[in-house]
């Protein structure tokens, strides 16, 4: 099992940096992929997450994806 802490820290950089344009949809799809087990409540959210970006695998995408994308990182950080 991974610890809350640093996955918390880790999301919101990701997620930041996503935001920005300094890291690739791609990127934070491997990010996510690995990321393994955690403790609710962020377990769940890492599932949902790791689900979406494997379902969501294109790299052209629109607006509403990436807000969807950055929705699926805040929602690890933020529960």
């Amino acid at each position: 099992m991974n610890r809350a802490g640093d996955l918390v820290a880790s999301a919101k950089s990701v997620h930041d940096r996503y935001r920005a344009g300094r890291m690739a949809r791609e990127t934070v799809r491997e990010w996510v992929g690995r990321l393994g087990l955690y403790p609710e409540p962020h377990g769940s959210m890492v599932k949902a997450a790791a689900e979406w970006f494997r379902v969501n695998k294109d790299d052209d995408i629109d607006d509403d994806v990436k807000q969807q994308d950055l929705a699926m990182l805040s929602g690890i950080f933020n529960a």
